[in-house]
Order: C-alpha cells, then structure tokens, then sequence
C-alpha cells in the first residue's frame, strides 16, 4: 500500500513538472466560466410551431436550457448540437445554463418570439462601417417577427440570404462604389412574412493621401486626349503598392492631362508641399501640377518641375509656399505630363502617378548618408564577408552612379556574414524614420537586413527587407520608427542573411534617409535665462518678471510683461534680438503664450532683418481674458530674409491705458 502511494505521487509529481515545463495555458482557460453565451433559432415555417435551437458560447461543453413555456424538463445538449421544440404563438424566455469542462457555469436568457401572423411595421438600419468605406451593418425591428434573412444586392440573383436573429447585425463588404439595393426579409413562425429594401451607397471620400488602394475612380478624370484609370501596379521597384493612377497622352490636345477631385478642401494651414511618387518614360520630360478651386477654375497655382525618368519610380516635391492665397480653397489636383506637346499615345506617353500627400515646406525628405563617391569608408568585414567600392558593374535602371560597394560572402562564410562602417556623426532618427538602400543581388527573394548600432554596440535595431528582382538595382525601404532612442554611428549589412556563403558578390549604394519632412517644435526665447535687451517705443515697455499666473497652458518661472502707458501710440509696443537669423525656410509659424486682461484684442507680432528693410507681420486676436493662450502665426508669406528682430504689440490700434499685458515661450513651429 506504501509503495503504490509513492507511486501515485510520483505520477503526480512528473504531471506537474511536465505542465510547468511546457508553459501550458489551458489549464488557466479551463478555469474560466463560460462565456458569450447566446442562442441560435430556426423557426419552420409551416405554423407549426417547431423551432430549432442551437447554444453556442466560449468554453462552453453541455447546456441545460429551460424552454421557458411552463414545461417541467430541460433539453440538455452538447457545444454544436441543436435541437427541436414545438411552440403556441407567444413570447418565451428561455434560460441558458452553460457548462464548462471543470463545471463552471454561466446562465443568460434570452426571448423567443413564435408568431404565425406577417410580421409589422418592418424597419431596416443600414449603416456604413466607420472603419471600411465598403462594408454595410445590417440589424431591424419588426412586430411579430422571430428572425430575418438579409440580401445585400438585389440585382444578384444567385444571391444566398444571410440570416439576421433579432437584436443581432450582420456585415458585408461591396467590391465597388455605387447604389446597391438592400432586402430585409421578415419572418414569422408562420408561412407569412414582411420583406422591405433600403438604398445602401457606397461612395469612397477622396482626400489627401491619395494612394489609390482605396479609391473611387469615378472622380480621376482625363481630358484633352488624356487618360485615367486605377491600374496594377507595373514596376513594384522604387514603389511596392498594389495600385497606381496611370494616364496615357495621345493628343489631340497639348493641354492633355488628368484631375482628381477630392472629397472636401485640402487644408493647407500647416502642410504646403505636395509630394508624389512619378513614372516616367523618359528622361528630362516636364510635370506642371496645379492646385484648383472646386467651382472656379480661374482660381489655381501651378508649379513645373522636370523629372528623372528613364522608366522608373521617383519622388517628386513641389513646393507651394508663398503661391497660395489663405483667403480660397483649393479642392482639384490637376496635372499635365509635357505640357505644350501633343502626346502620341504608346509606351512613350504612357505615365503613372502614386502617394500623392502633403508634407512640410523647406524641410529636406531625404539626408545621404553614404554614397561612396567621396573617400571610401573603413568597413569592417565579419563571418568571412568582404566589401571594398567598386566602379558600378550596372551603370543601369535607378542606379548610374559610378561607384558602388561590393560584399561578397565567400565560400563556406557564416550564415551571419556582412560588413559594416561608420558615419561621421550619429544618424538623425529624430526627423527620418526610414533608410533606403539601392541594392543589386543575383537572387531573387533573399533577406537584406539592415542594422544600426551606437558606438560600442550597446544599443542595436535591425530591420529585414527581401529583394524582388535579380541581376538588376532595386530600392529597398528600412522602417526605423520603432528604433530606440541612440547615437547610432555604425550602419551593418547583411546579404542572404540565415544562409551560408557560397561565394556571390552583393551591391549596395546610396544609403539615404528618408522621412516625412517634419521637424520637432524649435523654442527659442523663454525668459528663463539672461533676459534680452528690450527696446520699448510708443508709450509701451517690457521687462521679464516672475510668472503671476502659474496655470492653464504655462506653469514656467518668468515671462516677459508688457505695459502700455496712459495716453501711449496706439502703434505702442517693444521687441528683442535673436542671436541667428530665424529659420523661416525649415518653419512656417511662431507660436507664443499670451495673458491679457482683455478679450477680443489685437496682437501683433512683426519680424525685421537687422536694419528693418525686410519686415513681415501677422495678426492674432485673443481669444479669453485674464487666462493664458497660444497664439499661432503663420509666417510662410514672409519674404526670405535674415530675421533677427522680433517685434510684438498689444492691442494695437487702441490708445493705451495702462494695462498690462504678459507673454511667453516664443517657438519656431509648423
């Protein structure tokens, strides 16, 4: 009896040793109650009365139902059985008790509704999905129905029902926009029933960016000769997206080209760049992009650019600032391939375009980091790879620069091999998020990765991207936003990473940034260190003083104050010097904080290069009193200069009294 004892514990023992060696969860989930529990009903329609039930729920091994029409036994069935019970019209209550495998239990209840007459006062609610432009919720009401069925296209006549249980909502997604006509179905527990239809329109939003994965091709229009349709995309090198807009010029028109009108006015309060992703046939041809308004025609700006082209994807930035008037809307992107030509159709006038978006004015979307052009870097080799520059063995496609750098992993190397080298500064993560490579492999879908660490490699990230094409350049797009923060100075290439060396010789060039253009807020007078030299003028002085309102959006220790004299300039007011020039090219705005005593006041704040030839001002109103706020100006309209001199006023135009006025945190911002 003792030994089958320990025998039983040592069982017991290697059952528990094994369960926590394998980490397994199930023994968590199956102490859980079951849950989601509902009831599924199938009434025939014959008047009968005979209904089909099926349980479901999360968890869930056996239910005990209460039939709930007086009854004294309960249906007992197992997870995915169903079965049948014979009703009087009525409304029942039917008691679910849900089991699980160590026999914790749930209980829901849920109504039953046996009619035999048509059901009443049917009422359909077809709502598009906020998330998906192309999918429909379906749910209804009616009196005296027990379910329904739902057919999303009435013009489909091979169409199968979806059925719809009463307080329940199902979905489905069209495969394009346009009017469908929705039926609804009710059903009663009789022959009878009540069917009623709703217009369902699916009309995708055109706004920026347009990307056409998700579009609505009704509103890319050509004209003048000009094509326009949403196509596959023919060239995933330089642009992996599955769609691209293409146009294809074949006169009769010199005028020839495309528009897309979008859903609402782009705003362009921040955002004054358009950027885009173009393909060319050719070389040295022209793109005219122009910005229109939606009724008026007369209103627009354009810019022409000229393009790389030679077949193959490139970005292209136009930049708008200073071409745009504040006061109109701009809502038509209109463009034209070698205006002032007659196209003649064919490969030679055939044009995609993709990624059309707006980004930030004079911030550059791209840094070089290295394009061994210059000196050759150090590159240390590892695993039994070797890299060296090398002339360009294809001088081709998107790559026809001269030199290039060449990794071959030799025979028998690591499956690890590669080489990395150093920049001379740390690697801005801070305004690009992304590193591209041009890349050339002899084999297709092998695993680039591309790895960045800080000097003694303490902190590393490294991403994976796989080649698509063999024997020829391709661009491939490494992801850094994920990347910790580090002074990332050694930048590690791998080739047919996971794989050992077999002797083939890699390319790589133009290791470049990429990002989105947008710099981080720039703050540059806070009164928190030395003070700055104010020139008051006008009745009106400034000095910097302790915060006397510690709350809302400023909670800092000092802050400049303002006071406008009794009888002072209505032009009354001060300024101060920047030790560099302001930079208007990278930013758009000034933001500041302002604290007056008075609503609806103007405040005005001015710029001046050193001996006031070039100045630019903005106007802002104050919008609460006796409370700080932000006050935003936009400057994008300021004619290029050194600007060194800031100058504000408050309540200009009104004489002073003797207010005083506070202000803070001046930031370059866009």
């Amino acid at each position: 009896m003792k030994t089958l004892k320990y025998l039983i514990s040592f069982v017991l023992v290697l059952l528990v040793s094994c369960d926590q060696d394998n980490h397994d969860l199930s023994f968590v989930e199956s102490h859980r109650a079951p849950s989601d529990i509902s009831l599924a009903f199938q009434i025939t329609q014959d008047n009968s009365g005979l209904v089909s039930i099926t349980p479901n729920g999360q968890g869930a091994v056996t239910y005990n139902i209460d039939l709930g029409d007086g009854t004294t036994d309960k249906a007992s069935v197992k997870q995915g059985e169903s079965f049948e019970h014979v009703y009087a019209e009525g409304t029942y209550s039917l008691t679910v008790e849900a089991i699980g495998l160590t026999g914790l239990k749930n209980v829901i209840t849920q109504d039953l509704v046996v009619s035999f007459k048509a059901p009443e006062n049917l009422a359909i609610d077809a709502q598009i999905d906020p998330t998906n432009p192309f999918r429909v919720l379906v749910s209804a009401t009616a009196d005296f129905a027990a379910a329904f069925e739902v057919y999303f296209d009435t013009s489909n006549p091979d169409e199968v029902a979806t059925p719809l249980q009463l307080d329940g909502t199902v979905g489905f997604e069209y495969s394009a926009v346009g009017d469908y006509t929705l039926k609804v179905v009710a059903l009663s527990g009789g022959a009878e029933s009540t069917e009623g239809t709703t217009t369902v329109t699916v009309n995708v939003p055109v706004e920026m960016p347009v990307d056409f994965e998700i579009f609505d091709a009704s509103k890319f229009i050509g004209f003048g000769g000009a094509s326009a349709e949403v196509v596959p995309n023919p060239d995933m090198n330089g642009n992996n997206s599955a769609t691209v807009g293409k146009t294809v010029k074949n006169g009769p028109e010199v005028w020839a080209g495309d528009v897309i009108i979008l859903s609402s006015p782009i705003d362009f309060s921040n955002k004054k760049v358009i950027n885009l992703d173009v393909w060319s046939p050719r070389p040295g041809g022209k793109l005219l992009f122009k910005l229109e308004n939606l009724n008026d025609a007369g209103i627009f700006v354009e810019k022409e650019v000229t393009l790389q082209g030679n077949s193959a994807w490139e970005n292209v930035s136009i930049d708008f600032t200073g071409l745009l008037d504040p006061n109109q809307t701009y809502q038509k992107l209109v463009w034209f391939f070698d205006f002032g030509t007659v196209g003649t159709g064919g490969p030679d006038w055939t044009f995609y375009v993709d990624n059309i978006k707006q980004d930030y004015a004079g911030v550059p979307i791209s840094q070089m980091v290295q394009d061994f052009e210059g000196p050759a870097p150090t590159f240390i080799d590892f695993g039994g790879a070797g890299t060296q520059v090398i002339a360009n063995p294809d001088a081709s496609g998107i790559n026809t620069s001269a030199n290039v750098a060449a990794l071959t992993k030799g025979n028998g190397a690591e499956v690890w091999a590669g080489s990395f080298f150093e920049t001379g500064t740390p690697i801005d993560l801070s305004t690009f998020s992304s590193i591209n490579v041009k890349t050339w492999s002899p084999k297709v879908g092998i695993t680039v990765k591309l790895k960045l660490e800080n000097v003694d490699a303490s902190v590393t990230y490294e991403v994976d991207q796989t080649t698509t094409v063999a024997n020829a350049w391709e661009n491939l797009l490494f992801d850094f936003s994920s990347a910790p923060a580090a002074d990332y100075v050694r930048v590690v290439m791998f080739f047919d990473f996971g794989t050992g060396g077999d002797g083939t010789t890699y390319y790589y060039d133009d290791v470049e940034l990429k990002g989105t253009g947008q710099l981080q807020p720039l703050g540059f007078q806070d009164f928190e260190g030395a003070a700055p030299a104010f020139t008051g003028f006008g009745g009106a002085s400034s000095q910097v003083i302790s915060n006397p309102d510690m709350s809302g959006v400023n909670t800092s220790a000092n802050v400049a104050e303002l006071v406008k004299g009794n009888g002072s300039e209505v032009w009354a007011g001060t300024f101060f010097e920047v030790g560099t020039p302001l930079d208007l090219t990278s930013y758009t705005s000034i933001s500041l904080k302002t604290w007056s005593p008075k609503s609806g006041i103007t405040v005005k704040l001015k710029l001046e290069n050193i001996d006031a030839s070039v100045t630019h001002e903005v106007d802002m109103t104050t919008t609460v009193a006796n409370s700080w706020e932000t006050l935003t100006y936009d400057f994008s309209a300021a004619p290029a200069a050194d600007y060194v001199r800031v100058v504000i006023f408050f309540d200009f135009g009104t004489a002073g009294d003797g207010s005083s006025y506070y202000y803070d945190d001046f930031t370059l911002t866009n």
